[in-house]
C-alpha cells in the first residue's frame, strides 16, 4: 500500500487548544479551523496547502486515501480532523507517537521534538509560539509561508522517525495502533441524553443529601459533621468507616509507623475518587475542596459530547508500563463504575448505532490463569482448563472442608486469595482487601497470615517464580542474563534493562539501582514520576499483565477481521454487530476470546460475554 504522511496546523489560542480542551472538544469546537495541511506522498517531497475547508477538501482529493497507509505523529488528532472535518477515512493508520511509547516505554518524551532529538534526525521548529491566537486570515503572506515550511518540516521529521522505528517493530502492534486510532477517529456509539440528564440530577441530589446529613459517632454519641471538619484525618477516616470503607494506611517517613494515607498525593486516597459508592466520591470531593465528584464531571462531559455527536472512544495505546491501554480525554472508560446504587448508568447511556447490537466479551481470570501457566503450577492450570471452580477449590484447602460444603463467604475468601496472593501479597494487605470488599469481610491478622501461608505452601511453583523474578532484578542490575518463567515466552534483555514480552516489545526497568534495606537489597527503577520500588512479586505482576495484554490484543485483532471493535476495557473487548446476526456473532467473539496464540500453547483462557443495545446491557 502507498504511504501518506500528514500533519495539520490548526488555529489555537489561550482558550481554544490542548491546554484547555480535550482532543474531542478542540476539533469539534466552533472556533476550530484548519490553517493548513502538509502531505508527503511516499518518499516524495512534502506539499503544503492552506485555504478554506472547501478548498482544502478539494486539494486533499488528489491523494488515494482509501488505498493508503496514513502516518502521523499523534494520529488521533490528525485522524479526527481528516475524518470529522473532511469525511476522509484512510485504509490504515500508523502513529510515531504510539510507536515511540511502545519502543521506549511510557516514560519517553512523546513530543515529535523529543523523539527526533533522541534519534538525531533534525530540529523541530517553534512557529507555534508566534502563531498563537492567529486565525488563518490574520497571517501575512510571509507568515503563512513560514508556517507552511514549519509544517513540511514536521512531516519530514515524522517520516524519518517512522523509518527509524519501523524495522523490528511488531506487525501485529501496528494493527493494534490502527484499531485504537479508529476507535476515536471513526466513532459510532451514541449517547442517551435524557438518561444522562436524569443520572446527573440523581448524582447531585445524592451528594447534597450526604453532605447535609453526614454523621459520625464520637464517644458513643452520633452527631452531624460539618464539611470543613473533613480536613481532620481522624474525622475523615471515621466518615469513611461509617460508609463501610476502611481508610487507606501507609508507613510514615517521619515516624516509621503506620499512619492514615489521606494526603492528596497518596495513591490509595486518590483512588477513592473513583470508588463505586457515590457517597465516598462526595467525601473525597469535599476534602479536596472541589465542587463536583468524578461521577458528576464525567456525566457532564458525556452530555457535552452527546451535544456534538457520537462518542469517540479515547484510548491511549501503550499507556501502562505493562503495555495495557489507558483512558484519555478526561472520560477514562477504564474505571466506569460497575457496582453500587448508581452503577452502570454511563454504560447504559452508551448505545450501539441503529441496526446494531453491542457485544462485550471479558477474558475470565486471565491474570490468574497466566500466572499458573507461567509458573508451571499445573494443578491450577488443569483446574482452569477443566472448567473447575478454582476459587472453591482454594477455599476447600483454606478451611479444610469438602468442596461441596464451602459457603458463599468462604468461596469469596478463596477468590480473593487466588486473585490477590499470587503476586506476593502479605497478610496485612490481604486483611485490608477483604475489609474493603463488597460486602466487607473482617478477619484477624492471624487468620490472614494463616490463609497466605496456606496459599504459598500449596502453590510452590508460584512462590518459586517470585524468587526467580527477584534474581532477574539482581542480574539486570549487573547486566547479566537470567531465565524467567516456563514455556520460554519471556526473554531478559540485559542491554535494554528489561523483559521482552511475547509481542516483541519491552517491559522496561530503566536505571535499576539498589540500596541495603532491612531485609536485604531493595531495588528501584527510574520514571518521570520518581523512582519506583520493584521486587520479585511486582515483576511477576507486571509480566502477567503484559502477557495478558498480548493475548487480548491478538484476540481483538481476530474479532476485528469480521466485526467492528469499538472499545477495550482492561481484559474485555467490545464490538458492534448487525442485529440480525447477534447469536452467530456472539459465538464467533467467544471463539476468538478462547483462542490462544501459538506461543501460548497450554494457556487455559476462557471468557464470558453479553449482548445488548447499550454497553450497560452487555
Amino acid at each position: 500500500m502507498k504511504l501518506l504522511t500528514i500533519d495539520f496546523e490548526t488555529f489555537y489560542s489561550k482558550d481554544v487548544g490542548f491546554s484547555k480542551l480535550t482532543t474531542e472538544e478542540y476539533v469539534r469546537h466552533p472556533d476550530f479551523h484548519v490553517i493548513g495541511v502538509s502531505v508527503k506522498n511516499g518518499n516524495g517531497e512534502a506539499q503544503w496547502a492552506s485555504g478554506t475547508d472547501r478548498e482544502l477538501y478539494k486539494w486533499l482529493q488528489q491523494f488515494d486515501w482509501e488505498n493508503s497507509v496514513v502516518l502521523a505523529h499523534n494520529a488521533t488528532f490528525d485522524g479526527s480532523i481528516l475524518s470529522w472535518r473532511y469525511d476522509i477515512r484512510p485504509k490504515f493508520w500508523m502513529d510515531t507517537l504510539c510507536m515511540g511509547r511502545a519502543i521506549h516505554g511510557v516514560e519517553v518524551g512523546g513530543s515529535l521534538g523529543a523523539l527526533t532529538e533522541r534519534y538525531g534526525l533534525g530540529v523541530k521548529g517553534d512557529a507555534t509560539k508566534w502563531a498563537i491566537g492567529l486565525r488563518r486570515e490574520d497571517f501575512t503572506e510571509q507568515q503563512l509561508s513560514d508556517y507552511g515550511d514549519y509544517c513540511i518540516n514536521d512531516v519530514e521529521l515524522t517520516y524519518k522517525l517512522f523509518n527509524k522505528m519501523l524495522p523490528g517493530f511488531p506487525k501485529k502492534e501496528l494493527h493494534l495502533i490502527n484499531l485504537t486510532t479508529r476507535m476515536f477517529t471513526e466513532p459510532v456509539l451514541r449517547l442517551d441524553i435524557p438518561l444522562l440528564q436524569q443520572h446527573l440530577a440523581d448524582v447531585q441530589e445524592t451528594k447534597a443529601k450526604l453532605l447535609a446529613n453526614l454523621t459520625i459517632t464520637e464517644d458513643g454519641v452520633e452527631r452531624v459533621v460539618e464539611v470543613d471538619e473533613l480536613m481532620s484525618n481522624n474525622k475523615f477516616a471515621a466518615a469513611l468507616r461509617s460508609l463501610g470503607v476502611e481508610p487507606p494506611m501507609k508507613i510514615s517517613l517521619t515516624t516509621g509507623k503506620e499512619a492514615l494515607a489521606l494526603a492528596k498525593s497518596d495513591e490509595e486516597f486518590k483512588a477513592l475518587a473513583t470508588h463505586p459508592k457515590l457517597e465516598v466520591q462526595a467525601l473525597v470531593a469535599a476534602r479536596l475542596g472541589v465542587k463536583s465528584t468524578l461521577e458528576e464531571t464525567r456525566t457532564e462531559r458525556f452530555l457535552e459530547i452527546a451535544s456534538r455527536g457520537e462518542l469517540p472512544i479515547p484510548l491511549k495505546y501503550y499507556a501502562a508500563h505493562t503495555g495495557r491501554w489507558g483512558g484519555d480525554d478526561k472520560i477514562n472508560l477504564q474505571n466506569l463504575p460497575s457496582r453500587g446504587d448508581n452503577a452502570g448508568k454511563l454504560k447504559m447511556a452508551t448505545k450501539a448505532p441503529v441496526g446494531y447490537t453491542m457485544i462485550d466479551a471479558d477474558s475470565s481470570q486471565i491474570e490468574a490463569r497466566v500466572l499458573a501457566w507461567l509458573a508451571g503450577q499445573d494443578n491450577i492450570v488443569k483446574a482452569f482448563a477443566n472448567g473447575e471452580d478454582v476459587y472453591r477449590i482454594m477455599a476447600s484447602t483454606i478451611y479444610g472442608k469438602a468442596f461441596d460444603q464451602i459457603t458463599k463467604e468462604e468461596r469469596f475468601v478463596g477468590k480473593t486469595t487466588i486473585l490477590g496472593a499470587g503476586y506476593g501479597m502479605g497478610a496485612a494487605k490481604f486483611q485490608a482487601a477483604l475489609k474493603n470488599s463488597k460486602p466487607p469481610m473482617d478477619i484477624t491478622l492471624d487468620e490472614a497470615r494463616r490463609v497466605i501461608d496456606i496459599y504459598r505452601k500449596t502453590n510452590p511453583y508460584i512462590t518459586a517464580l517470585w524468587r526467580e523474578a527477584q534474581q532477574v532484578i539482581v542480574n539486570l542490575s549487573r547486566g547479566e542474563p537470567a531465565p524467567l518463567g516456563k514455556h520460554k515466552v519471556l526473554k531478559v534483555d540485559t542491554k535494554e534493562q528489561g523483559i521482552v514480552l511475547p509481542s516483541g516489545l519491552l517491559l522496561r526497568y530503566d536505571d535499576l539501582q539498589s540500596e541495603q534495606g532491612e531485609q536485604g537489597l531493595e531495588f528501584t527503577y527510574k520514571t518521570r514520576r520518581g523512582r519506583i520500588r520493584v521486587y520479585g512479586g511486582k515483576v511477576i505482576e507486571n509480566v502477567c499483565q503484559g502477557i495478558a495484554r498480548c493475548v487480548i490484543g491478538e484476540q481483538m485483532l481476530k474479532i476485528a477481521q469480521k466485526y467492528r471493535v469499538v472499545l477495550t476495557v482492561h481484559d474485555a473487548v467490545g464490538c458492534i454487530v448487525p442485529d440480525k446476526e447477534v447469536e452467530e456473532a456472539r459465538a464467533f467473539v467467544e471463539t476468538c476470546m478462547r483462542w490462544t496464540p501459538d506461543w501460548a500453547t497450554g494457556l487455559p483462557v476462557n471468557c464470558e460475554s453479553g449482548a445488548g443495545k447499550s454497553y450497560g446491557e452487555c
